[in-house]
């Protein structure tokens, strides 16, 4: 117990000392100590409201030819007429749905047939 009483005597000591140096560079310095202020919570600024840019209209994708569209301008391009096996390996379509575009077409009055098999623009 006394040599714990002389540890925080010793402690003591030293402590004062340190408080005494500090006040003496303290007063060196021209500070005086002053108790810390806590911080004061700033306030957030608003951000200045953006307008808002002008839409623009979307951009059309252009949309694929139909098989219909195909196969009339493919007609279009010759004047002395085409004929069904020229239509199919220009289109790559089977011979059913060629001649289903093609019935199409002549009830629309687009194309005329000039002979069996060969179709031209009406």
């Amino acid at each position: 117990m006394k040599t714990l009483k002389k540890d925080l005597e010793a402690i003591l000591k030293a402590l004062n000392g340190l408080v005494q140096k500090v006040q003496k560079l303290q007063e060196q310095i021209g500070e005086e100590t002053k108790p810390t202020k806590k911080p004061k919570a700033k306030v957030a600024k608003k951000a200045p409201v953006k307008k808002a840019a002008p839409k623009k209209a979307p951009v059309k994708k252009a949309k694929p030819a139909t098989a219909v569209d195909t196969v009339l301008a493919i007609i279009n391009r010759y004047k002395k007429g085409v004929g069904m096996a020229a239509l199919m390996e220009k289109t790559g379509y089977n011979q059913k749905k060629i001649a289903n575009l093609v019935f199409k077409l002549r009830k629309q009055d687009k194309i005329k047939s000039v002979a069996k098999g060969v179709y031209v623009k009406a």
